[in-house]
């Protein structure tokens, strides 16, 4: 989208004066002058955008009888005038990953915004789409020649989540595993939290989602894993606890546990297992805790999100040797951006209420709407909350230490 500080300074400067050809100096065509005109084509955005309300002040011209003129063309004008086939936009609408807000904003002509009820506010998170360029796999790396894409190395005391919401089933429209990577930023006031990968997977075996989160463990450099283990997210605890083959990759993978959860660290039978498992057991008083306290953090700037996906484009096309990449990996590639995306649209979808009883918070999603990437997110950044806090004791500790050395004259 275009700054509005463009077309107010600059492009609108171009209309200073009416086209003045020859004939209108003759007096019969004096009168058939021409006033410049500005035209606006686009798709729809979101209503926090000075688009919406630029439209909404064109519309209510145009009631008033002035000289404005505003319209829609959503796709059912295409497919009655058989540029469009009804059927292609029936299946896309039955796709298990079908994105409704999107599907919205460009191809009904409807420009979104939160309810009125919505926890989340768009304008708030997406100020805070700061974050250039994902994490990826290693292998990923490989595909180019760019000298200057390559890992980004831990930063000193950077600690590394990844964050898993377990699916039960796949082909389940409303449900999908969700493993997100987040890095913890160490800054004098706590951490920076840099959610720097996504990706979803449609349910499956829980022997292969817990595969896949040790591949992820191992690729991603990660310090500590967030599970939810009410329901499914169990089964894939059991087999994260016990030696794990990986086909794929022709190995097989040690036994780590819980470190956080006694009860859970026992079904673990291996002494020696490495403690890196966050057990997550939602109840209405966690939740409440930690829907709270992402509020806070994207309101004061420590959660911080990757660039929208048309930024995100437009870094990657930066890197030498994109553009020569097969079409398929050029959009894996890009999927994290998207990632984040869906994240955002699923979390301004979501309704609080306030339980006059308790003052706890209840989040509710909207009916055949998702929120797999919000619970992975909202975990680790209550488990990010608790390593904050270790790290915040032991500097004041540290200090301590030093002032009582420096009193006694040491």
């Amino acid at each position: 989208m275009v700054d509005i500080s463009v077309i107010s300074s600059v492009l609108r400067k171009f209309l200073s004066a009416p086209r003045n050809p020859g004939y209108l100096k003759k007096p019969e065509y004096a009168h058939l002058i021409e006033r410049n005109q500005e035209l606006y084509l686009s798709s729809a955005w979101y209503k926090f955008h000075w688009s919406y309300k630029r439209m909404q002040a064109y519309f209510d011209s145009m009631m008033e009888g002035r000289k404005y003129f505003v319209c829609g063309l959503p796709y059912q004008l295409a497919i009655k005038e058989n540029l469009l086939d009804r059927n292609q936009i029936e299946d896309e609408m039955a796709e298990s990953d079908f994105n409704r807000i999107e599907f919205s904003i460009e191809m009904e002509c409807l420009f979104y915004g939160e309810s009125e009820k919505a926890y989340y506010n768009f304008e708030e998170l997406h100020r805070n789409r700061k974050i250039p360029r994902p994490l990826y796999p290693p292998n990923t790396y490989d595909l180019l020649r760019d000298k200057k894409f390559k890992p980004d190395t831990k930063k000193k005391d950077e600690i590394r989540i990844l964050s898993c919401d377990i699916a039960a089933m796949a082909g389940n429209r409303n449900d999908a595993s969700i493993f997100t990577v987040a890095r913890l930023i160490p800054t004098a006031n706590g951490y920076t939290r840099e959610i720097s990968y996504m990706e979803s997977l449609e349910g499956g075996h829980t022997q292969a989602q817990a595969v896949r989160i040790r591949q992820m463990y191992d690729d991603f450099d990660i310090d500590y894993i967030v599970l939810d283990t009410m329901g499914v997210g169990l089964g894939v605890y059991d087999q994260l606890v016990v030696p794990l083959l990986d086909d794929e990759r022709g190995t097989e993978y040690e036994p780590i546990s819980c470190i956080n959860d006694e009860k859970m660290a026992i079904r673990c039978t291996y002494s020696d297992a490495e403690k890196v498992i966050y057990s997550i057991k939602g109840n209405a008083q966690l939740n409440s805790e930690a829907a709270i306290s992402l509020k806070d953090g994207l309101q004061r700037g420590k959660v911080r999100l990757l660039v929208p996906d048309n930024e995100g484009r437009d870094f990657l096309r930066k890197i030498k040797g994109f553009d020569k990449l097969p079409p398929e990996v050029q959009a894996e590639m890009e999927l994290p951006y998207a990632q984040t995306t869906l994240l955002i649209n699923e979390m301004i979808n979501l309704e609080g209420e306030r339980n006059s009883d308790s003052g706890l918070i209840k989040l509710k999603e909207q009916r055949s709407a998702r929120k797999d990437r919000f619970s992975s997110t909202m975990y680790f950044n209550y488990i990010a909350n608790q390593l904050e806090r270790e790290m915040l004791r032991g500097k004041q500790e540290d200090m301590s230490d030093y002032m009582f050395f420096m009193q006694s004259g040491f």
